[in-house]
């Protein structure tokens, strides 16, 4: 299974720890799929949620077609995310207990399919981003220092 990557969004690895992931279809328009192919599409400050038994994509923005005129779509406009109904509940009882967020994490095509990455996160404290930082500078100069340590 070839993936081609659509988007990631960088974000969300940097303002919370993913606990858990999850593959969903998405439920697209004809424009909209278009749309994704070109890559225009932001997850900046994108969520999912649960309302009435249905996952939703709030926030993303998928921008309209630029040669579908009349038929385009509204680029804000929540998306049913597709998971089975089982999945779905356990997922809204533990964002409403324990107070984590859904957040989609990549979107890219499998056989021609349009997949969201869901994950299942808790936010960040600002300690744990200076932590995550200073962790990611530490392991630069150890690489550094190897591969000077091999250049002698």
């Amino acid at each position: 299974m070839a993936e081609k990557v659509i988007v990631t969004n960088r974000r969300a690895r940097r303002d919370y720890h993913v606990l858990e992931r999850f593959e969903a279809g998405i439920e697209l328009r004809g424009t909209e799929v278009k749309s994704l192919r070109e890559g225009t599409i932001t997850l900046k400050d994108s969520y999912a949620d649960v309302e009435h038994g249905e996952l939703l994509l709030v926030g993303a923005h998928i921008a309209p077609y630029e040669k579908g005129n009349i038929y385009n779509h509204d680029p804000e406009r929540p998306r049913r995310l597709l998971m089975h109904k089982r999945e779905i509940r356990r997922l809204g009882a533990q964002v409403a207990e324990k107070g984590l967020t859904l957040i989609p994490l990549r979107l890219y095509f499998v056989r021609g399919k349009v997949k969201v990455e869901v994950g299942l996160c808790r936010g960040k404290q600002s300690i744990d981003k200076r932590a995550t930082i200073r962790e990611r500078e530490v392991k630069r100069e150890m690489e550094r220092h190897i591969k000077q340590a091999k250049a002698k």
